[in-house]
């Protein structure tokens, strides 16, 4: 098993996250790009501004690496006229994964009729341009019974209004890794919510995002069934070393 094969080196933080001026972190983006270009890592995992970016790098390069990037990030409460723009950017300047935040708060108040639409038309838009789609649904922000819903509604809408070779081009992911919890709790993947997960989205894939800090947890989340493991230490977990950083 080559897991750099299931890695999405990932790094998502603003400038200001960072405490970095723009300038700064475009070079520290531009560095996370090269590593992913150099380890051959399956892809990038960027924001939106930056896509552009590693597609100029990529190119240079005439590497295989992928670009992925969010949308409606962090909070997923965009409007969806917001969010299908900001997605049709992405497109434009060369993403190749639209890795969208589902409105998970819309869904804990009932508007299911809301996510359902948004998660039809942005599927629609991503397949239509051949990008693969993914749906983070905020495990942390969701109990048990809540993961298994808004898992079966994503997997219900797509395997109801696409063809079967589109489903392994949808996934759901748990996490944006920006979530804030309390008491300490994971804000990420956890063995029991990537388990309800995959119990309820196949065929649908699933992605791991956050709290997965070392290789023999990537081993583990991959051998549970996760088809992409997103990750700010893919270097170090690729290594065998424990993540050096908090995604």
């Amino acid at each position: 098993m080559n897991i750099k094969n299931y890695l999405d080196s990932t790094y998502l933080k603003t400038p200001e996250q960072a405490g970095l001026s723009e300038s700064e972190s475009i070079l520290v983006v531009k560095g996370c790009i090269q590593e992913a270009i150099d380890e051959k890592f399956k892809l990038i995992m960027i924001r939106p501004n930056r896509v552009g970016i590693a597609k100029e790098m990529i190119t240079k390069a005439e590497s295989l690496l992928t670009i992925g990037t969010v949308i409606s990030f962090p909070e997923g409460t965009n409007s969806f006229e917001e969010k299908i723009a900001e997605a049709k950017q992405a497109i434009a300047d060369g993403a190749d994964d639209l890795d969208f935040v589902c409105n998970y708060q819309a869904f804990k108040n009932g508007e299911i009729d809301v996510v359902k639409n948004e998660v039809l038309q942005l599927t629609q838009l991503g397949l239509d341009h051949h990008k693969i789609v993914k749906w983070i649904i905020e495990v942390a922000a969701l109990n048990d019974t809540q993961i298994i819903q808004i898992t079966c509604l994503i997997k219900n809408v797509v395997l109801t209004h696409f063809k079967e070779d589109h489903y392994s081009s949808v996934y759901v992911k748990s996490s944006t890794g920006f979530y804030v919890t309390k008491n300490g709790l994971p804000n990420g993947a956890t063995k029991s919510t990537i388990i309800l997960m995959l119990e309820n989205a196949t065929p649908l894939l699933v992605k791991a995002a956050g709290g997965v800090r070392t290789y023999d947890e990537a081993v583990e989340m991959i051998h549970l069934g996760v088809k992409r493991i997103g990750t700010s230490s893919a270097k170090a977990i690729a290594f065998g070393a424990d993540a050096t950083n908090d995604y």
